[in-house]
């Protein structure tokens, strides 16, 4: 199991890039939720972001690949516009440890 990060830092409306055994991840915190996805963009396979830690667009609201400006869904991935629209970005299974 790898560690990506305590609780208290990943604020509300943050995301934020790990290296894990999964390889590129990040994650967002988001209406309390977090949520954690590899970090690929399913058109290219490339990461999503161009600088660290800034996986979503200028509103907070969607998730946002640099490279095409691919727009998805926070809490499921699903990619709302661009050359993957209709694609899923891969949703990552973890568990919070106290």
């Amino acid at each position: 199991m790898t560690t990506l990060c305590k609780l208290d830092e990943l604020d509300e409306g943050q995301s934020r890039g790990f290296a894990s055994h999964q390889g590129p991840v990040f994650a967002v915190k988001f209406d309390g939720v977090i949520h954690v996805y590899k970090n690929e963009c399913p058109h290219l396979g490339i990461n999503l972001e161009f600088n660290k830690d800034e996986f979503l667009d200028s509103e907070g609201q969607l998730i946002q690949c640099s490279t095409h400006g691919a727009l998805f869904q926070i809490d499921n991935g699903h990619c709302l516009s661009g050359p993957c629209q209709g694609d899923h970005l891969e949703k990552l299974a973890f568990e919070v440890v106290d």
